[in-house]
């Protein structure tokens, strides 16, 4: 019975001691090492580059004239009309496998590479001829950014601007878990067909100057768990295979004394 009641000691005393580290695990604060900046000129954010999936809104506007009121109507998406094949109908021009959408009376458009002001000074240039000052006004409709790993709630997400910094999208993830890596981020972003991998660390000036602090369409957000998660992990697996060989040892102790 003493052989039983060291066990049970063991396994008190393991547990409290998980229970320490777990309490232990604090995390550093965003721009713990950041220094005032007050005064300083911001840098300027790069726009956007139009990717294959991208899904556009693009709206045609026109002055009036007598003969034809509405001549701007056949360029834009009808309610109940479509595109074409890489389109979305009255949802969007979807930009397709090669780069290209296809618009109403201009056919296919290569913009893939292209920035918003880029894709509306095209269909501009294309329609001066038959309107009167057009002006084209070009979104995008599915600006998102996939946030995983340690933050209270993993998924993707759509914003309604695309100007949208790290900060924002991991709060809109509801902030990073007690046990994630605020130091050591990373962002896999797709650049033409080529994957790039950066890091980014939220706790110091650097995050200012990183390429990776305004996100870009499609960016990808992972946060790695500290060492104290993976440890106390480990510590709940040995604390249940422990308890279950206690219980196998209670069990066969107790069929002994009964036998006795």
């Amino acid at each position: 019975m003493r052989f039983i009641s060291l066990l049970y000691f063991i396994a008190i005393l393991f547990f409290v001691t998980s229970c320490t580290t777990q309490k232990e695990a604090a995390n550093n604060n965003y721009l713990i090492n950041a220094k005032d900046t007050f005064g300083k000129t911001v840098t300027k954010v790069q726009p956007p580059i139009i990717q294959k999936g991208d899904l556009l809104s693009i709206k045609v506007f026109s002055k009036a004239n007598g003969l034809d009121p509405k001549a701007d109507a056949p360029y834009n998406l009808q309610q109940s009309s479509s595109a074409g094949g890489s389109s979305g109908g009255s949802s969007g021009f979807m930009v397709d496998r090669s780069g290209n959408i296809e618009y109403p009376q201009l056919g296919e458009l290569h913009v893939e590479g292209l920035t918003r002001e880029e894709v509306s000074q095209l269909i501009k240039s294309k329609l001066d001829t038959v309107l009167i000052n057009p002006s084209v006004d070009v979104r995008f409709l599915n600006y998102k950014v996939t946030i995983l790993g340690e933050v209270k709630a993993p998924g993707s997400y759509t914003f309604p601007t695309e100007n949208v910094t790290i900060l924002e999208a991991l709060g809109q993830s509801g902030d990073i878990s007690d046990f994630g890596k605020k130091d050591n981020v990373m962002v896999v972003r797709e650049n033409n067909g080529v994957v790039e991998r950066g890091r980014i660390n939220l706790t110091s000036d650097s995050l200012f100057l990183s390429p990776y602090y305004h996100l870009q369409q499609g960016d990808v957000v992972m946060v790695e768990a500290l060492p104290k998660k993976i440890r106390q992990q480990q510590e709940q697996q040995t604390a249940q295979k422990i308890g279950l060989g206690i219980s196998i040892i209670t069990a066969i102790a107790l069929i002994l004394t009964f036998f006795k």
